[in-house]
Formats: C-alpha cells, structure tokens, sequence
C-alpha cells in the first residue's frame, strides 16, 4: 500500500510538471505569434497597439506566471520574452511618446506584475536574469524600447533553442555598424559596454575577448575605446531611420478621428460648444443668442473596419439685451422666459472604413432622433433643437505633409428637421484643418469651414478658427478651439459670432 501512494503521488507530480510544462510552452508559442505579427525590421507600431487582445492576454499570462518549477532554460527564456512584452505594454500605456526616457520611473518603478509580484524592469534585468544567471549575452536579446538597443526580434525566445538564440543575437549586433564599428586607432562601442562594464569582464581586454569571440575580424586591444552616444528614440514605426536623419515623425498620430478604432476598444467623446451672437440694427437695442451644445458620442470596435455607437446632445440656450456675458446661457435658466434647457436628441452611429489600402479614410454616419415637445419654439419659448430627426454623413481623411504637419478634411451630408413642415433643412459642410505637431502628442491647428444650405431661401455659415490638442496618455486627450463665425444675416445687421469648444477623448 506503501508503494502505491508513493506512486500515485509521483504520478500526480509528474502529471502537474508536465501541464506547467504546457502552460509554460503555450506562453512561448502565444508570445512568439505575437511578435511575427507585430515586429517589423526591429520596430513596432505603437499605435496600432492600443487595445490589442493578444498583448493583454500576454500581460495576463506574465503576471500569473507560476515560475518555482521553470527549467533554468525556461525561466531564461521566459524572462526575456516577459521584459520586452512588459516594454512595450507600458510603452503602449503611455503613448505617444518620443522616448521611454519621457516616462518617469519607467525602468525603476514597479510598474509590472511578475509571478504575482510587483516588479521594475531593471529587477527583471539586473536582479533575475544578469545576477542569477551571469550571462552578459543578455544584453543583446533585452529590448528597452529604444533604437540605440539592438533590434527587438519578430520571433520569441524558446527554451530548446536559448543558446543558439542568444549566440546570433549577440553576433548580430556586434557585426552591425550601428553597434560597434572601428578604424585605424580607435574602436566605438554601444554604450551598453560601458553602463555594464562589469558584466564584460570590466577592463578592457576582457572586453574585445568578449566581442571577439562573435566578430566576424577580430579587433585589436591596442586600439582605444570610444563609446556612441546612446540613441534613445522610440523604436517606433513611424521613425524615419538614422540614414533618411533619424526624425521622429510627430504628426504620426494627426487628427485621429479620420480612421476607425481597433476592434475590441471603446472611444468616448464629449465635445462642448458655446456659440454665442449679437445682432440688431446699428443704433437699436441689440440682442445676444447663446447655445451651449454638450455632444457625447460613444463608439464601440466590432471590428478595426467596423465601429457602432450612439450620440446624444444637451443643450442649453439664453436669448437677452446687451450688454450681457456670452456665458451666461451656463448659469441657471430658472425663471427666466428666454432661457431653456434639456437633452434634445439621441440616436445610433456608425463608423466605417470603406477601403483597407486608405487607413486614414473613414465614413460616419448617425442618425438622431429629438427628444423633447416645441423644440423650436413658440412665443414662451426660445427654439433649442429641431422637432424632427436629424441625418449626418461625415466622410473623414487626412494626409501627413512632411513629418509635423498634416491636411485633415471633412465633407458632410447634413438634413435636418426630417419630416417636420414641408422643408428640411439640407447642407453640405466643407471643413479643412492644418495642423502643426511639435512634439508627438500636441496639435496646434487652423480650421476654415463653409455650410451652404440648399432650400429656397439660399443660406450658408463660414468659420475661421484657431485650435489645441493635447494627449495627456494614449486614453485621454484635451482639446481647446475657437472660432470666428459669420453668415448673411449677421452681415447683414452688423452682427458677431464666436464659438468657444471645449472637448475631452477618452479610449478604453
């Protein structure tokens, strides 16, 4: 009997080390399709990353890591591919950025969970791998998210294949020029040899040993060491490389809202507008019309082609004498006969990416419906919002213009007031917005709009105005606009127009 239960519990053993075995195996094959799928030439669409399923079960899949009964292979293997996923998980959370030097505490603070436990980068590099293990060839296979690193590899790194793996990683780099190079008298190396001085013998001999024995020529030891200014650019796609001048190419983002979100992903906007105008004849009493327009719109990624939402508008207006504040209509509309309030229509939307080669073409259209009884008015009350529903047709596209600037378009089919009376009201906005990106993740931007409306009695609205963007993280960005409006009754009478826009972006 004896026996028995000590085969059984054998048998159990073995059976849990082999399903480790599996689990851990199932993490490479996972982590090694990721990396085809996603590295190309040694650099990542960071921006294409927001959102990925198959990253975030990989983060998932890390941090439950049960790692006590890992081969010294495994567990090789597994933390490298573990650092590099980490770098770019939180390279994708900070988004955009130039660099990961923009990110404070971005390789010391303990930003990632390992096993169960809250880690650096540098614990996993410096404290799992290179003090446990003492193999400097590490240095060579752990990405840090800079192109002064070597290449991040478009395949993961395998137990069964580790030593092979980490040999050509290594006679890789130090054949590549961009790494090391050398002339009559002196040798340059990345500055990794000297950051890590230690890990390579720590005198120079030991050194151009080390990098001798994967050299295709052989250096010399008489030569002098000079160490390369470390290029701590983002290992970005959207980087042009050192030989076109190594320019981050900042409007690599433009004006988001021309292409579609990743499938999976929810994007919401909440876009404010307070349009204000005075009119009246020179030398009569003048008059000040405000609207405070709050736009929510809520888009959800069946697909990276496909986005299905909903749109809801609340609106505040206030009809009063000069002298007066146009923000005024923000304040309570209690008791007052020229003032009202109240969400005034909701409705579904879509948005569609017609043609896979044009990323950045994409069609919107949502249809509303009012909410709400005399939405425009009567003799008590002040119009707000139209009776009728409303159909909006956006065609969105913009084009990069060197590496700061860019062209975004807009072309809608507006009815409006659908079936109310006799007429509805049908235009054809026009809007053009150039934009200026200083750095990655700020938009200075002029916009010109002009709306024709088609009825009986032509009319139509110019706008010129003057706008800000910023994104704080990849899933939240601020944006300020102002704009001078005009048409043919405010001309008409003298009359001025403004719009002042507030507007937030959130992405999950």
């Amino acid at each position: 009997m004896k026996y028995i239960l000590t085969i059984i519990v054998l048998l159990i053993g073995m059976s849990a080390s082999l399903l480790a075995q599996e689990s851990e195996l199932a993490f490479i094959d996972k982590a090694d399709a990721f990396f085809r799928q996603n590295v190309k030439q040694g650099k990542l669409d960071y921006n294409d990353l927001y959102g990925n399923a198959q990253l975030s079960a990989l983060v998932s899949d890390i941090a439950s890591a049960d790692m006590s009964d890992m081969s010294d292979a495994m567990e090789q293997a597994f933390l490298i591919n573990a650092y590099n996923l980490l770098v770019i998980s939180q390279v994708v959370d900070n988004y955009p950025v130039s660099s990961v030097q923009d990110v404070v505490g971005f390789f010391d603070k303990k930003n990632s969970t390992l096993g169960g436990n809250s880690v650096s980068l540098n614990e996993i590099e410096k404290k799992l791998l290179i003090k446990k293990y003492q193999d400097p060839r590490f240095h060579f296979v752990l990405v840090c998210g800079a192109v002064g690193c070597p290449p991040i590899t478009d395949f993961a790194y395998h137990p069964d294949r580790l030593e092979e793996q980490l040999n050509e990683q290594t006679r890789s780099a130090l054949n590549d020029k961009s790494f090391l190079s050398s002339d009559e008298k002196t040798i340059n190396l990345s500055k990794i040899f000297s950051w890590y001085n230690k890990d390579f013998g720590g005198n120079k001999k030991a050194v151009i040993s080390f990098i001798n024995d994967y050299m295709e020529a052989p250096l010399s030891d008489t030569k002098k060491l000079n160490y390369i200014a470390y290029d701590w650019t983002l290992n970005d796609a959207n980087i042009i490389t050192p030989s076109t001048g190594g320019i981050k190419a900042k409007n690599s983002l433009r004006y988001v809202v021309s292409s579609t979100i990743p499938k999976g992903t929810t994007e919401t906007k909440i876009f404010n507008n307070l349009y204000t105008q005075s009119s009246g004849s020179p030398g009569d009493l003048r008059d000040r019309s405000t609207f405070f327009t709050t736009t929510i719109t809520s888009l959800y990624g069946l697909s990276n082609r496909l986005n299905v939402g909903i749109n809801t508008r609340y609106r505040r207006v206030r009809n009063e004498r000069l002298p007066s504040s146009p923000f005024s209509a923000l304040g309570s509309s209690d008791g007052a006969d020229s003032a009202r309030s109240g969400v005034t229509a909701f409705g579904p939307m879509i948005r569609f990416a017609p043609v896979p080669k044009w990323e950045n073409f994409s069609i919107q259209s949502s249809f509303t419906f009012a909410i709400g009884e005399d939405l425009t008015g009567s003799s008590t009350q002040p119009f707000i919002d139209w009776d009728g529903p409303t159909w909006w047709t956006q065609f969105f596209n913009d084009i990069a213009i060197g590496n700061s600037f860019s062209l975004f378009t807009e072309i809608d089919l507006l009815i409006e007031d659908i079936g109310s009376g006799n007429v509805n009201r049908f235009s054809t906005p026009v809007v053009l917005i150039f934009s200026y990106n200083p750095i990655a993740n700020m938009t200075l931007y002029t916009l010109g709009g002009y709306s024709p409306f088609w009825q009986a009695d032509f009319d139509y609205f110019t706008q010129f105005g003057l706008g800000f963007k910023y994104q704080f993280t990849p899933k939240f960005e601020l944006e300020l606009l102002y704009t001078d409006f005009s048409n043919q009754f405010l001309n008409d009478t003298g009359g001025q127009a403004a719009t002042y826009n507030l507007g937030f972006r959130f992405n999950i």
